[in-house]
């Protein structure tokens, strides 16, 4: 029955994403930090897009090919010929058969000129002696249009990025947050560095070493005889229940922060034993519990190991 529900809910959510997204609002209402969004969705993204060119992409991508790829872009159409031309597009793409939808981004005023202000930016529509909030007010005249007509308005005036990547990923991606970020598990030996790239680490030198038995000494945490020494040692599996504990704390809490990718890594002296194997443990347990893992072993390559 709960197999069920999910393959239903996994159907309804693949029908609701376009194969489409066209971003355009407000400049600076966030539309770069948006189309960084469905890139991390593993959206085909191009930027400032000319509305013209959205069929002739779509196409060139593949995405009526029936890959199941999807194309982000955004697009500036503060002009009423740029907004005529887009219109004629979205209505092209419909014949085709290839579903779209127009995401706009709105700001306040008030919002927008702090932005500009703090950035020191100039408007992109301010004429030589224009004022910024005047520059604004005509940009939201020409914008009344798309905004009318659009599927989805986000106002970013008060939306944190994390927020607003959440906002689209749920409407946008055919995964949940938890699937959409890309977790890598990964074993090293403190002896050949510390790792710099990784958000989270556990040191795992406080476990019985194999490396000390001359008939593990040569073997790695791959193979069953240190696999099975390592975890099946009652000091690994109280261990292991407050790390999987850690986890299903931590993990969830990265998911909310939005946080795309996660790097986990798990030392031990050489790399070679103990770490190898609390690093698959760990890689096992994450993808059980529905996320998106890659494992690997950053040091095993330097190590004393036998060959058959």
């Amino acid at each position: 029955m709960e197999q069920a529900g999910q393959q239903m809910r996994a159907a309804e959510s693949a029908a609701r994403v376009p194969d489409v997204v066209v971003i355009t609002g407000m400049s600076g209402s966030g539309r770069t930090q948006a189309l960084h969004v469905f890139e991390d969705m593993g959206y085909f993204c191009i930027d400032n897009l000319p509305p013209r060119l959205l069929l002739q992409l779509a196409e060139l991508v593949g995405i009526n090919t029936g890959v199941g790829r999807h194309l982000a872009v955004t697009c500036d159409l503060r002009s009423q010929g740029l907004f005529d031309e887009f219109s004629d597009s979205v209505t092209q793409l419909r014949e085709h058969e290839i579903s779209v939808k127009v995401v706009f981004l709105d700001t306040s005023d008030e919002i927008l000129i702090r932005r500009y202000d703090e950035n020191r930016r100039r408007h992109p529509l301010a004429a030589p002696g224009e004022s910024v909030a005047s520059a604004i007010a005509r940009e939201r005249s020409q914008l009344e249009g798309v905004r009318d007509t659009a599927d989805l308005v986000i106002d970013t005036s008060h939306l944190r990025t994390k927020d607003l990547r959440s906002r689209l990923r749920r409407a946008f991606s055919e995964l949940t947050d938890q699937q959409l970020m890309e977790v890598s598990v990964f074993s090293f030996g403190f002896k050949h560095g510390m790792p710099v790239e990784a958000d989270l680490m556990i040191d795992v030198r406080f476990l019985p070493n194999p490396f000390y038995d001359p008939e593990m000494r040569t073997l790695t945490g791959n193979d069953p005889l240190v696999r099975d020494f390592v975890l099946g040692n009652p000091t690994t599996e109280q261990f292991l229940d407050a790390w999987y504990r850690l986890l299903d704390v931590a993990m969830p809490g990265y998911v909310a922060e939005g946080k795309s990718h996660l790097s986990i890594a798990v030392g031990c002296t050489g790399g070679q034993h103990r770490s190898v194997a609390i690093a698959a443990a760990t890689a096992a347990y994450l993808e059980r519990g529905g996320y998106h893992v890659s494992l690997s072993h950053r040091d095993l390559a330097l190590a004393n190991v036998r060959t058959s």
